[in-house]
């Protein structure tokens, strides 16, 4: 029997809350792959409205592209930004500044300068200083109920075209949960404690993937935070996202 790709609701996986079924591994009949298959591109390929030719955008989403195996030598490095619970959509990028999708470098940079943009005036240190389009912090670190709001995918792609690499909360809301893993952007990453109260914007950290599970390093202040598996939702995002990854399995036509 032939199998379609399925959609986005059937095909991925979802989070929640800390007691959620996204805490088993993710399988599906759809997606499959093996230990000689390399599953780390250095781009995406995008199809604009309205034209026939791909657009070749960068993906947040990048380790050793030797690796053979999911999530080996999946390791990010960097300064963290953290923040506490129930950060919505709207503080992530402001609606005004998500009417369009990007579609080109262009685009992906201008979505990027507004990353965290809505967020209180209380957040006195900013992930993006005005007039840039990149961020220092490459790790973000929340509470629970990340990503609340709306369902716009805006929200995981400009924080990973802001240079961002991973997010470690307590708990995600599913619809963005399942935009991070389909547009590949950034790993959304459980905690198994509240790392949001022990750790604070500016520590160097390091968060190091492996298939069972990760561990986060806080070298600022020598603390070490086991993180839950991601299940097969990594070889996904590793891969660019649902279609990079549908292509390179050969579950859809390449762009090419």
């Amino acid at each position: 029997m032939a199998y379609s790709l399925p959609t986005f609701p059937q095909a991925l996986p979802c989070s929640s809350t800390k007691t959620s079924s996204s805490l088993a591994t993710f399988r599906s009949p759809f997606l499959r792959f093996n230990g000689s298959t390399s599953l780390i591109p250095s781009s995406i390929s995008i199809t604009s409205r309205g034209t026939s030719s791909p657009t070749i955008i960068p993906r947040a989403a990048a380790s050793e592209s030797d690796s053979n195996e999911a999530l080996a030598n999946t390791t990010f490095h960097g300064l963290c930004y953290v923040l506490k619970d129930n950060i919505d959509t709207d503080q992530i990028i402001p609606a005004g500044a998500a009417c369009t999708f990007p579609s080109n470098q262009q685009e992906r940079d201008e979505i990027a300068a507004h990353a965290l943009s809505g967020l209180p005036d209380f957040h006195k240190t900013r992930f993006i200083e005005p007039g840039e389009n990149r961020s220092k912090y490459s790790i973000i670190i929340g509470g629970e109920n990340f990503g609340c709001g709306s369902s716009r995918e805006h929200a995981p792609v400009c924080l990973g075209a802001a240079g961002a690499k991973a997010i470690v909360a307590e708990s995600y809301a599913r619809i963005f949960f399942r935009n991070s893993v389909a547009t590949g952007e950034v790993f959304p990453l459980e905690s198994e404690v509240r790392v949001c109260e022990e750790c604070k914007t500016g520590d160097t950290v390091t968060i190091e993937l492996s298939d069972s599970g990760g561990l986060l390093t806080n070298h600022t202040t020598g603390k070490n935070y086991k993180l839950k598996s991601i299940g097969d939702a990594g070889p996904v995002i590793d891969a660019g996202g649902i279609f990079a990854y549908a292509r390179m399995m050969g579950m859809i036509p390449s762009l090419a």
